[in-house]
């Protein structure tokens, strides 16, 4: 046995599928769909490591201002969120593990197109104010599974935040490809709302 297969072994509870307390709407139209089109053995976990590794891809298109392929990209990226949270609850595919890792993907997404447009196009304060709830977020998520050996899922409010931030990013990718400055300035205010949205969900969700 190698040490892949020992820390696996080990970590057996991490990656045990659990069953969905429930499945929403939206999750029913994907499983109709593209969930689909993708292979039997493609799991939610495998889909949250894509979008952690290609997220350097977005971040260099985004860097080279090269905004059709960025957007392309980071759209896409951001619907596999989509794609491996409806694929865990449809096929009772939901792990301890992805768990943690899924919005650990989102943020580090979220952060890495954060730094290179809210800082650059937008008020950098707003920028540390997104990045600093994330810390938070992160940090809250681990003392909690230390402490309490138990994983929160995401509540409603930080679904929300995270559509809200993928619109802004988008808005922003878009104004800048379309030399519109008023998307940037309807992206502001969307993050205005995402550090409301995500104030709300931690101190519903607990700190």
């Amino acid at each position: 046995m190698n040490w892949r297969q020992r820390w696996l072994e080990e970590k057996k509870e991490l990656f045990t599928f659990l069953p969905a307390d429930k499945i929403n709407l939206h999750d029913k139209i994907l499983a109709k769909s593209f969930l689909k089109l993708l292979p039997p053995s493609i799991t939610p976990n495998q889909i949250s490591i894509f979008r952690l590794l290609t997220t350097p891809l977005v971040f260099w298109l985004t860097y080279k201002e090269s905004y059709i392929l960025g957007i392309a990209a980071f759209l896409l990226l951001a619907f596999s969120d989509a794609l491996d949270g409806s694929l865990a609850r449809t096929q009772n595919k939901i792990t301890k593990f992805g768990m943690l890792f899924d919005p650990l993907a989102d943020k580090i997404l979220v952060g890495s197109m954060v730094l290179i447009l809210v800082f650059r196009f937008l008020n950098p304060w707003l920028g540390i104010i997104i990045i600093g709830i994330e810390i938070i977020f992160v940090i809250s998520a681990l003392v909690y599974k230390h402490k309490f050996k138990k994983v929160k899922m995401a509540n409603l409010w930080g679904k929300i935040k995270m559509v809200l931030q993928v619109v802004a990013i988008f808005l922003i990718l878009l104004g800048l490809l379309l030399n519109y400055p008023v998307l940037l300035t309807i992206a502001s205010g969307l993050f205005g709302l995402v550090i409301g949205f995500a104030l709300v969900s931690l101190f519903t969700h607990g700190l």
